[in-house]
Parts: structure tokens; C-alpha cells; sequence
């Protein structure tokens, strides 16, 4: 039997239109949706990526924070002890200094010339003693001049007196000690050299 078809054929290529039409719009949402999954997923990944990236680098700067911390109390201690170092040498150098001091202080007496007290404040040395004449104190006062380890001498009181028959003077002077002066003992044996 022949078979008639009774629809219009318009109609049905609208429908096979429509249906290409909704066919195609599938398929492009499709694309679509996985295109911008795709595209999700790659930015997904380099955030995470990155994120990695940012935690290592976190970690890199604290340890290095750590580490400079270390080495500001390594810098502190290096400070200390250097200064420490400082003080032992000063006081290994002054060492001699007080029998090089006294050393001078005999090395410039003259004969007749007696002492009876040495005081020491800072740089400044009063010597307290006996004289056979105002001369010998000032010889004296001429050889502490001279003297590479004192300057300045200065005559605070002298006073003349006769015991026994004999007439003796009674002095003081001042005089700066250039080793207290400088705060450094010298190496050879006298001070600037």
C-alpha cells in the first residue's frame, strides 16, 4: 500500500529546524559549560599554585627573621665581648703603669728631697713632703716638668721651718699624670710614644 503523507512538509522542516536549532544551542551550552569548567579549573589551580607559592615563601621569612634575629643577639654578644675585650686590654696595659708612676716619681727626686704622701684623684697627683731648701723643691718641680709622664707642676704650699738647727721646707704640689690624663699606658716605656 502506498502511504500518503498528510503532513506539510513546511512543518516538518520547521521542526527538524527546531529541533538542529535546539540540537546546536545544546551542544554550544555544553561547550560552554565546559569551557568555563575548564577555565575554573585552571585559574583554581593557579591560585592554589600561588597560594603554595605565598606559604613557602611565608615560611622562607620566618625562618629568615629567625635567623637575623640570631644574629642581632650574636651581634649584641660580639658587642659585649668585644668590650670586655677592650677593659682586659686597658688593664693589662696599666698594668706596669702604677711601677712606671712611682718609678718616675723617684726618678725625678732630687737629693734632699723627701715625700710623705703621694694622693692620686683622676689625673691629678699632690705630692706632700720635706725639702732641705725652696731650691730642691724647685729643682723638683723642674724635673717633673721634664718628666715625659707628668706636666704642670704646681706649688700649692711651702712652708720653712727650723727643727733642731736645721731649716727644712715643707711643700705640696700638684702636677697632672699624663698615663691618667690620656687613659693609656705607653708602650716604651713613656707616654706619647
Amino acid at each position: 500500500m502506498t502511504k500518503i503523507n498528510l503532513l506539510d512538509w513546511r512543518a516538518q522542516r520547521r521542526q527538524r529546524r527546531k529541533q538542529q536549532f535546539y540540537a546546536v544551542l545544546g551542544l554550544s551550552f555544553l561547550i560552554s559549560a565546559g569551557i568555563v569548567l575548564i577555565g575554573y579549573l585552571v585559574v583554581d589551580a593557579a591560585i592554589s599554585h600561588q597560594q603554595q607559592r605565598n606559604g613557602y615563601l611565608q615560611q622562607q621569612i620566618a625562618e629568615l627573621d629567625k635567623q637575623i634575629k640570631e644574629i642581632q643577639e650574636l651581634q649584641r654578644v660580639k658587642a659585649n665581648l668585644l668590650s670586655r675585650m677592650r677593659v682586659i686590654e686597658q688593664l693589662q696595659q696599666s698594668r706596669s703603669a702604677t711601677v712606671h708612676f712611682f718609678d718616675e716619681i723617684i726618678n725625678t727626686l732630687p737629693d734632699g728631697v723627701y715625700l710623705t704622701g703621694i694622693k692620686q684623684s683622676g689625673g691629678n697627683v699632690t705630692l706632700d713632703g720635706i725639702a732641705e731648701s725652696n731650691g730642691r723643691v724647685s729643682a723638683y718641680m723642674k724635673n717633673l716638668d721634664a718628666s715625659p709622664w707628668f706636666k704642670d707642676p704646681k706649688l700649692v704650699v711651702i712652708r720653712t721651718s727650723d727643727r733642731n738647727r736645721q731649716r727644712s721646707s715643707e711643700f705640696q704640689l700638684q702636677v697632672t699624670n699624663l698615663t691618667k690624663a690620656a687613659d693609656s699606658t705607653p708602650s716604651a716605656g713613656a707616654p706619647g710614644k
